[in-house]
């Protein structure tokens, strides 16, 4: 069940691959992310001493936060996957110039997990052709409804 979609990823990457990640997060951002108050529109992934690191991921703290700590909305979260896999993420990213975009965020078992892709950078030209292809898509659909 998602919880926030970066629909922009889409958007602005060709998606390669997908990774399930879990993050490393403090009480009262699981409490405001199953309110619904997640952002992931800036956010990306980094590698930092062969660590994954999510950055500019936004959660807007509830009002009903604990009164003895200060939120911090856009504090860097580490990510949680397999050894191998960091290996494997860290290669592709090193050496073919890829990039670790967040896809969503969701829950797998009652925990909170973060979907991110392995992708590449469109192109102006790119991103028009896949527009005008999501346009015939809808035109499609609208056509086959009517008859």
């Amino acid at each position: 069940m998602s919880i926030v979609q970066n629909k922009k990823a889409f958007h602005d990457y060709f998606i390669e691959e997908k990774h399930e990640a879990g993050a490393v997060l403090e009480g009262w951002e699981v409490k405001a992310i199953r309110a619904g108050r997640a952002q992931l529109k800036e956010a990306y992934v980094i590698i930092r001493n062969g660590e994954l690191f999510l950055i500019g991921c936004h959660i807007s703290p509830l009002l009903a936060a604990s009164t003895h700590i200060q939120p911090d909305p856009v504090r860097t979260r580490k990510l949680l996957l397999h050894a191998e896999e960091i290996k494997r993420l860290i290669g592709k990213v090193e050496r073919a110039g890829y990039t670790l975009v967040p896809l969503d965020i969701h829950y797998k078992k009652g925990r909170i997990k973060l979907e991110i892709g392995l992708a590449k950078g469109k192109k102006q030209h790119d991103k028009r052709e896949s527009e005008k292809q999501k346009e015939w898509e809808r035109d499609k659909q609208r056509l086959m409804r009517v008859k």
